[in-house]
């Protein structure tokens, strides 16, 4: 007999003569006769009633297990004569699979996040995270549904690379070698006899692969884990963390800004669809402004405002900001929410940053002083998207590359794609995590992921 999904059951329109349930108790209490379990499968947030009576064969045993507990039940579905629930188990055979001690540290009260993260590997089983990583599921089969509806092609790029894609040099290493490996004449490590013969790196970005693929299959994304090496123990930062990196042929920045709008609302729309009861968990418990958030992206038109634009906005804001606010400099979490939750109200799309505080790739315009960027920054989350249009001019590819410091010949592949029929093209990296954070209204990064990766921290 297969097993049942707690949510079958609940959507049941008729009884069943006989169910198989395997999960585990989340509570359990006794009456005369009776012991009443509810029992969760993780396959929805709902638990399900069963009943066990004194007429089972191991009802002392039954009246023994704990929260916690894994157990099989066989029995009928039937309808509930108590309130809130439509249906219910009557078991005819309770197999207990396991009994939990009474030290498990999920006993039916509420626990703190801090608590939760030293307790990782438990965390899923608790109603919000259960809901939280159900999301963060549909969500990745939302992401290739939707390139999967707009014919894109899916590629794997590489985890491991040489490349310092976004220029920050926050880097983690890669190598067979120990410290004491030898030196050059120089002082520097001679990574001749490492395992790839040069010095390599766990990757920070898959656009640099996307953009060769790009120029061969014309739209492709790329959807996997990166890595940063940046000591920051904020709320919105990991070390490892996943990105949605898609990049398109022919493209200029106003079709990339399309499609980020385009692909934020749809997958915004995928979970209030297909996850409702997960959502209003968050929208109750979480943040009590979720649901208008959530609506307010799905049916609004995204602002597009310049870089200069949004500074002479904030100049003229009557707030003290915690940092100064002057053309050159990167947009802050609070210039970025003052803009999206105050100014404008809705989300927004800002193009055109000065070409300073941006990678070499991106497209230089004409004033020769700001490059075709795009970040999209939502309510509550700020920069949830980071884009542009890439350089697909090799002698200016190669003049930027020199003026921050990277050495062409590194990079001769990269500039290859240049040399061989080049073509306009543009991409963007969304951060998965915050878009989940944008969903739930999980303010902490470290809870939307199933094993934060942060400094000083990699138990799990």
């Amino acid at each position: 007999m297969n097993r049942t999904k707690i949510n079958k059951l609940l959507k049941a329109k008729s009884p069943k003569n006989k169910v198989l349930l395997k999960g585990w108790v989340r509570t359990r209490r006794d009456s005369k006769d009776f012991s009443f379990m509810e029992i969760n499968d993780g396959s929805c947030l709902k638990n399900i009633q069963v009943i066990a009576d004194s007429e089972l064969a191991n009802y002392e045993a039954v009246k023994k297990v704990t929260t916690g507990s894994a157990v099989a039940v066989t029995g009928s579905l039937i309808e509930s004569p108590g309130r809130g629930q439509k249906w219910e188990i009557k078991a005819h055979k309770v197999e207990i699979i396991s009994i939990a001690p009474d030290s498990f540290p999920l006993q039916k009260k509420r626990h703190t996040d801090e608590f939760l993260r030293t307790i990782a590997h438990l965390r899923p089983r608790t109603n919000k995270y259960g809901a939280g990583f159900r999301i963060r599921s549909e969500l990745s089969f939302a992401v290739h549904r939707f390139f999967k509806e707009k014919g894109f092609k899916y590629i794997h790029s590489p985890i491991i690379t040489g490349s310092d894609c976004e220029g920050a040099g926050e880097l983690f290493r890669v190598t067979t070698l120990d410290n004491g490996h030898p030196k050059a004449q120089d002082g520097r490590h001679d990574y001749a006899e490492d395992f790839f013969g040069a010095e390599t790196y766990l990757t920070v970005s898959g656009q640099l692969a996307a953009e060769m693929f790009a120029l061969a299959l014309g739209d492709v994304y790329t959807f996997g884990p990166t890595f940063r090496a940046e000591k920051s123990n904020t709320r919105r930062h990991v070390a490892e963390f996943w990105m949605v990196e898609p990049e398109m042929a022919f493209c200029d920045i106003s079709g990339n800004m399309d499609l980020g709008e385009e692909m934020i609302k749809y997958l915004v729309a995928s979970v209030l669809d297909e996850c409702p009861e997960d959502i209003e968990l968050f929208a109750r418990f979480v943040d009590k402004k979720l649901m208008r958030v959530l609506d307010n992206i799905v049916k609004s038109d995204f602002v597009r405002m310049t870089y200069t634009e949004a500074i002479e906005i904030l100049q003229k804001a009557r707030r003290k900001f915690e940092f100064p606010v002057e053309f050159g400099t990167d947009l802050q979490t609070e210039h970025e929410r003052f803009l999206t939750e105050h100014y404008l109200k809705k989300p927004v799309i800002l193009i055109n940053y000065p070409k300073t505080i941006k990678p070499f790739y991106m497209r230089l315009n004409d004033d020769d002083r700001t490059v075709a960027a795009m970040d999209i920054l939502t309510p509550g989350i700020g920069e949830i998207i980071g884009g542009s249009q890439r350089e697909e001019r090799l002698d200016v590819l190669q003049a930027r590359m020199q003026a921050t410091g990277l050495d062409p010949e590194k990079h001769w592949w990269y500039l290859d794609s240049r040399r061989y029929g080049t073509a306009p093209h543009s991409g963007f990296g969304l951060g998965f995590e915050r878009l989940l954070m944008l969903v739930t209204g999980i303010s902490n990064i470290r809870d939307v992921i199933p094993f934060p990766r942060t400094p000083d921290s990699i138990e799990f």
